[in-house]
């Protein structure tokens, strides 16, 4: 099996395409908690700068040729991650107030709290699967200690955006993040509530 080679492949196709969308495992912009109406409700997709195509470097190149002990594949996938954790972020959007879904990957933990954690876009991500790039991950950062938060655990964040890159040895690696938030609230997801209509 060529596991270096299908990540190589997942990566070049582009990080929001290797994301999935619709998954009942990925937060949808649907269900934000009550929260002050300052905070405003902000996609993942608006993260990115619309100019940046992080796979362009590398869409013509024939991966079919490629092996897992292959240097040139190695190589490839460690030019295609330090791209990643490079990856461009948007100054626009520093000191915005938002609030968005995602994933929990805790850093700092005391005496079964968290206190630092990167909030990542789809399940799995930094763990099970390639890491997104940073401008798709948020170094959060919690006022007071958080209890019962686990690693993947799905959540809303709200507090303010800083255009700020960050760095740091995790459990699972480095991690890289491209914005940090100072959370204000840090709320469970919750799945939309189904409505039933009326027999007939």
């Amino acid at each position: 099996m060529k596991y270096i080679v299908i990540v190589i492949a997942m990566l070049v196709a582009g990080p929001l395409a290797a994301q999935p969308k619709k998954s009942a495992q990925t937060p949808q912009t649907t269900t934000a908690p009550a929260v002050d109406p300052a905070y405003k409700e902000m996609a993942w997709d608006d993260l990115v700068p619309k100019n940046w195509d992080p796979a362009k470097r590398f869409k013509n190149m024939d991966l079919s040729a490629l092996q897992d002990g292959d240097p040139k594949a190695m190589q490839l996938l460690e030019t295609i991650k330090q791209e990643w954790d490079n990856a461009p972020i948007d100054p626009s959007l520093n000191g915005r107030k938002i609030r968005i879904p995602g994933f929990v990957v805790p850093i700092e933990e005391h005496a079964r709290t968290v206190t630092e954690f990167l909030l990542v876009p789809y399940f799995g991500a930094c763990i099970h699967v390639p890491p997104p790039p940073a401008n798709q991950i948020i170094h959060v950062v919690t006022k007071r200690p958080i209890k019962n938060l686990h690693v993947m655990d799905a959540v809303w964040v709200a507090g303010e955006l800083k255009a700020a890159r960050y760095t740091k040895q995790t459990p699972m690696g480095v991690g890289a993040a491209g914005y940090e938030i100072e959370s204000v609230t840090v709320l469970p997801y919750r799945e939309p509530t189904r409505t039933v209509g009326p027999s007939r």
